[in-house]
């Protein structure tokens, strides 16, 4: 029986993350753990519907022996104990965020024996978590390189703070997971001259995002070829992202602008354009935010007798840099992080 890992919940970002990647990685290996000071560096510490979700998610999958597993608590344990696929349904019942559920039980699906789809309900745009958008535009076409097969299918989009959204997941398992090199862009300049922007908007004036797209084309004269409005007119309630997407030959990015109540539309496209910019002028493949999501399937993979793989990124965030404690906890493997005075960041593991 593999020896318990004890696990500070407060170290590093102190957030949710912490336990989602605890649980994922005790999937994986099958090694027992236990948290405590749970989101401790968080307003409201303990576990969230959204935490618990991912909690009970991971039970199940995992037919696991759990203790603390409800709203609040700052403390829990977790012993997994044999891997299950199947179909299944996880609803978070508020606007806490699906994908953050299924990035904590996809690394375990994506080793079982058979295909599995999921059901997934809650928030599917939520501005601290990454959008559906994102997986299914940066995270997942490079997780098919490394091996499985992840689809998704967007049911009804769900947007902070209304919720009730819904989307399907079908995942074909790799029998063995591939190194990824990611060093470079690709493609001589990298990027592609002209990004595609996307506005999405629900049960709000159609100037919002008139004025969102006005604003980008101001500040970078891109032909309004490049820009596509969407309204998800079978939300639940309202909704504003605009999203910036920078393919090049190896990588494809996204960025986002979340639309809040006070928050001038000018100034959602805006911090969208920001991120844009500086990942294009950083000279990087990988962003912050993909750079975080990499981590775990890549240490996984090298766990598993995989080539280490690398990537370029920029100086990592706080969040990777609390991941790569964690990964370390649970995967014999090295990882070896070189910063550069440019700024990048070449991590390899």
């Amino acid at each position: 029986m593999p020896e318990q890992i004890i696990i500070d919940g407060s170290q590093g970002e102190g957030g949710g993350q912490i336990l989602r990647s605890s649980l994922a990685l005790s999937l994986v290996t099958g090694k027992p753990f236990c948290i405590e000071n749970i989101r401790a560096g968080r307003k409201k510490p303990g576990l969230m519907r959204q935490h618990l979700t991912a909690v009970n998610a991971a039970t199940e999958i995992g037919a696991a022996d759990v203790t603390g597993d409800s709203i609040g608590s700052t403390r829990l344990t977790f012993r997994p104990h044999k891997i299950k696929s199947g179909d299944f349904h996880f609803s978070v019942g508020t606007a806490g965020s699906t994908t953050l559920v299924l990035q904590t039980i996809l690394p375990a699906l994506m080793l079982a024996d058979k295909p599995s789809t999921l059901r997934l309900s809650g928030g599917t745009h939520n501005p601290m978590a990454p959008p559906l958008d994102f997986l299914v535009k940066a995270y997942l076409p490079l997780l098919a390189k490394i091996g499985p097969q992840v689809k998704t299918k967007l049911v009804r989009p769900g947007f902070f703070p209304a919720g009730g959204g819904e989307f399907n997941v079908t995942i074909t398992p790799a029998k063995k997971l591939k190194p990824l090199q990611l060093v470079e862009r690709g493609g001589g300049h990298g990027v592609t001259a002209l990004p595609r922007v996307r506005l999405m908007f629900a049960h709000l004036p159609f100037h919002i995002v008139d004025r969102e797209r006005r604003k980008i084309m101001e500040k970078t004269n891109w032909d309004e070829s490049v820009f596509e409005i969407r309204e998800m007119s079978n939300s639940r309630g309202p909704g504003n992202l605009v999203m910036i997407e920078a393919e090049s030959a190896n990588v494809c990015e996204l960025f986002t602008g979340f639309g809040e109540v006070n928050v001038a539309a000018e100034k959602v496209a805006m911090d969208a354009l920001e991120q844009y910019r500086h990942y294009v002028a950083a000279d990087v493949p990988v962003g912050v935010y993909l750079a975080d999501q990499l981590m775990l399937p890549l240490g996984i993979a090298t766990h598993l007798g995989a080539e280490p793989s690398e990537f370029l990124t920029h100086d990592l965030s706080l969040h990777s840099t609390t991941h790569i404690d964690i990964l370390q906890r649970f995967l014999n493997i090295d990882i070896a992080v070189t910063k550069h005075d440019n700024g990048q960041c070449h991590v390899k593991l």
